[in-house]
């Protein structure tokens, strides 16, 4: 397990723009496989976007395609998630999500080992 942090949250309206930030002291991330995920309040937990840090394949939710992007920086063994077009619905609490494994789909929040702390999104209309 790794010990991640998220930063980057906060408020904006509807049609802006966040750009989320998960970093990790200690270890590198090279060989991991990334996620983000969300809940919103009284909602289950969801599937953001993923990314494996080796090769940069990357997955996101049919809600979010076209408008966030996941990458990652290696230099600074940090993983980023640019949210564009921001609507109301994507106000959540987001955590960044990672393991050095992958048995099953990135799509699940089981799959992962490690977890961050999470930070609030609010989307106003």
């Amino acid at each position: 397990q790794v010990q991640l942090g998220e930063s980057g949250g906060g408020l904006a309206q509807a049609g802006g723009s966040l750009s989320l930030s998960c970093a990790t002291s200690g270890r590198s991330l090279s060989d991991y496989y990334m996620g983000w995920f969300r809940q919103a309040p009284g909602k289950e937990r969801e599937f953001v976007a993923s990314i494996n840090w080796r090769n940069g394949f990357a997955h996101y939710a049919d809600s979010v395609k076209g408008r966030f992007t996941i990458s990652r920086d290696n230099a600074k063994n940090t993983v980023y998630l640019q949210m564009n077009n921001l609507k109301p619905e994507d106000t959540a609490v987001y955590y960044c999500a990672a393991s050095i494994r992958m048995y099953g789909s990135v799509r699940y929040g089981e799959n992962y080992d490690s977890w961050g702390q999470g930070t609030q999104v609010t989307v106003s209309s």
